[in-house]
């Protein structure tokens, strides 16, 4: 939308980008607005709630003098609003406590704190192996047709701080979730309502109470998916820094986000993520890649700007393991600040760094087989293909509303290990063998004769 100014018009200063405005058609006013662009007397406006019923002919702009904020409150946990921040869910407008501008403000990289705290999620694949800190951004990589909304609702359900008792903000009520969704079905948006509303979480009877929900459908203008990302980090700094809460901001579908900003040809790169702050703001966004590349670019230069990514696997899901992350191209590169004593347990790096080893090799083993036969393979292969086999059962695998904390996480991890002779867990320590393979020595002898009597 363009506009004119008429006679006896004002010089106005305006901000490219943020600068508020609103439409007035026949004294009906529609917004938001941001100008995106001045030159002399013309302003261009761009339109978030789509231009359908606006006649140009009688339609006029007021700049407001400011730029776009939006009303803000810790009310708004336990709220669902759309892409644009109106309340969907029945319930009376915010009240705001303060009014943000959605764009953010420019931070100092110098004076963020290194996160050392986790995240706790409930899922074993990530929580032992790909370690989410606190004020992380990791993206989960997945492709159309795979369970990413399922995961991202599980771990709506479940995500919390690290149980421990030398802090006190380990108490969940310090920890809220903000959801983001855009371009989703009705379907899709059907599953988050119910799901939140209605499921118990793990530390909630119902995770909505702790959640902030914007909805941005596939029905809505396109355009609005621009901003709904904006609105959901405005709320979630609000919760961090002035509420002093552990914020969770799951976002979906990035690649939606990045689609609208193609079709407006104002692609800006701003992926907020301050650190060092009463409370911390972590990022979960998830996006599909195209035809399952990881090459494009929507995925390859995500990469570049989040520290690791979590990649969800169709071979895995074809074989109905739920939830299917492949753990090999999975990375989180601030794990190992979040973890070890006093975070999390001192045999976690040791644990995770075995895990990987062990499945890496049991995956070439797997590849070998299929060239030389299973006759022409050690008894040492076929402990890692046994180990293989119970990793993608045991571990990875757990049902959608199945929650494990880190501790029985890793309990699980060394269950599995006990199946290997000492001599092959090169990556533990040996304080920590001396402390952990020992126990519940039954677990090894049991899964020895688990797998005797399905041999033929």
């Amino acid at each position: 939308m363009s506009h004119k100014g008429g006679h006896g018009s004002k010089s106005i200063d305006l901000q490219l980008f943020e600068v508020n405005a609103k439409a007035v058609v026949r004294d009906y006013y529609v917004e938001p607005r941001i100008v995106l662009e001045v030159q002399g007397s013309k302003a261009v406006v761009q339109v978030f709630e789509g231009t359908d019923g606006i006649d140009n002919r009688h339609t006029h702009c007021e700049f407001t003098g400011d730029v776009l904020k939006m009303p803000i409150s810790e009310e708004m946990l336990g709220r669902a609003f759309n892409g644009s921040g109106k309340a969907i869910d029945g319930g009376p407008p915010v009240v705001a406590e303060d009014y943000l501008d959605i764009q953010g403000q420019p931070i100092n990289p110098s004076c963020r704190d290194y996160p050392k705290e986790m995240i706790q999620t409930g899922i074993s694949a990530i929580d032992v192996m790909n370690s989410i800190a606190r004020g992380q951004k990791i993206p989960l990589f997945s492709a159309a047709g795979l369970p990413h909304n399922e995961i991202a609702a599980q771990i709506c359900r479940q995500a919390g701080l690290v149980q421990r008792k030398d802090v006190m903000d380990s108490h969940q009520d310090n920890f809220a979730i903000v959801f983001g969704a855009m371009g989703v079905n009705m379907e899709t948006a059907r599953f988050f309502r119910n799901d939140f509303e209605e499921v118990p979480c793990l530390y909630h009877i119902g995770c909505m109470q702790n959640t902030a929900l914007f909805m941005n459908l596939a029905n809505d203008p396109t355009i609005e998916r621009i901003i709904t990302p904006r609105l959901a980090l405005t709320t979630a700094e609000y919760l961090a820094y002035e509420r002093d809460l552990h914020v969770l901001v799951i976002l979906t579908d990035m690649s939606s986000y990045a689609d609208a900003l193609r079709e407006v040809s104002a692609a800006r790169e701003e992926v907020p993520g301050r650190r060092g702050y009463p409370g911390s703001i972590t990022q979960l966004p998830i996006l599909t890649m195209p035809n399952d590349d990881i090459t494009h670019p929507i995925p390859d230069l995500t990469g570049y700007i989040t520290e690791g990514q979590i990649y969800v696997d169709r071979q895995l899901h074809n074989r109905q393991i739920f939830p299917p992350i492949n753990v090999l191209p999975s990375l989180s590169r601030l794990m190992k600040s979040a973890i070890g004593d006093g975070m999390t347990r001192d045999d976690h790096s040791a644990v995770s760094n075995q895990l990987y080893a062990s499945y890496a090799t049991g995956k070439d083993v797997q590849a070998m087989k299929a060239v030389v036969g299973e006759e022409a393979l050690s008894m040492e292969d076929h402990l890692y293909l046994k180990f293989t086999d119970k990793f993608e059962a045991k571990f990875i695998a757990q049902g959608p509303y199945q929650s494990r904390d880190i501790f029985e996480s890793l309990d699980l991890a060394w269950s599995l290990f006990r199946a290997f002779p000492k001599e092959l867990l090169k990556k533990i320590p040996k304080k920590h063998l001396d402390t952990f393979y020992a126990r519940r020595t039954q677990v090894r002898e049991d899964f020895h004769q688990e797998e005797t009597s399905s041999t033929p």
